[in-house]
């Protein structure tokens, strides 16, 4: 009887390995709520500038978001975009308040809206301008990143720091730097962005996403050339997959890349990635 009653429970709970596997999402307007919905992503990541920030969206306009965020089938998951490039952080032109008004701001809406993590990328924000010292605006930024943890655990948000490809900024271009400076500012609101593109454009291999193991919440994905969705140029991501699977990283996957036609591309884009990942964490 007790070997009957414990067969039935492995084979009627969703197996644990199944259940670990990660979800995925896409980075869109949440105006493809329904889009999203049909092809099988289960989260949405938005835009900072279009949903929460206070120079570009009213209170009257946001509670109106609000009210669309509600009855949205693909829940918002989270938003990108955080700082604007000219609310530098780093540089000689650093005006702290403002910054932290910004993003107090930002943070309140976030919350409001139920969010739960922010990806801070902002490459023009972070931008060492020519002639500064890259050590000095290193200690900046985590000075004041330290502050903006204060902020975000106010209001229960984690900020997902991503390194940004030399192309895009010439600040935190890799995850290795990333983690470091993350390590630095030694918050638990400040965690670790992966983004699968970035790393590939940098060269980075997925042995540094082990020495991540405890930092990373968040991983996205684009194809190298082009940052076309996954499947068009045939990328495999299964190493970097692999080094997420051996962290036990719990997160989800969020596809941000360049979509020529999304009503006809999200689909297979989500099959391809959703081959891979199934192949990873299931064998």
């Amino acid at each position: 009887m007790k070997f009957t009653l414990f067969f039935w429970v492995l084979i009627s709970i969703p197996s644990l390995a199944q259940r670990s596997v990660p979800e995925l999402g896409m980075v869109t307007d949440f105006q493809n709520d329904s889009l999203l919905h049909a092809s099988g992503y289960r989260y949405l990541v938005e835009s900072t500038n279009k949903i929460l920030s206070p120079r570009n969206v009213s209170e009257k306009q946001f509670e109106e978001y609000l009210q669309s965020i509600k009855k949205l089938r693909v829940p918002l998951f989270a938003c990108n975009l955080f700082i604007p490039g000219d609310l530098k952080v780093v540089g000689h032109q650093v005006d702290e308040l403002a910054v932290l008004k910004y993003v107090e701001v930002v943070l309140q809406r976030a919350q409001k809206a139920n969010l739960k993590m922010i990806i801070w990328g902002s490459g023009g924000s972070r931008g060492i301008p020519d002639g500064f010292d890259h050590t000095k605006a290193k200690e900046q930024f985590v000075t004041i990143a330290k502050k903006i943890g204060a902020l975000a655990a106010t209001y229960n948000i984690t900020l997902a720091l991503e390194s940004l490809n030399r192309t895009e900024c010439n600040f935190i271009n890799t995850v290795q730097e990333a983690l470091e400076i993350v390590k630095a500012i030694d918050h638990k609101n400040i965690r670790l962005c992966v983004d699968l593109y970035h790393m590939v454009k940098e060269g980075e291999t997925a042995e540094i996403i082990g020495s991540a193991k405890g930092y990373v919440v968040y991983c996205e994905v684009a194809e190298k050339e082009g940052r076309t969705p996954p499947g068009v140029q045939g990328d495999d991501f299964s190493e970097y997959f692999k080094a997420l699977k051996k962290i036990n990283y719990r997160g989800i996957i969020v596809i941000e890349c360049r979509w020529g036609d999304l009503a006809s591309q999200a689909l297979p884009a989500k099959l391809y990635l959703h081959n891979q990942i199934n192949t990873v964490w299931r064998n």
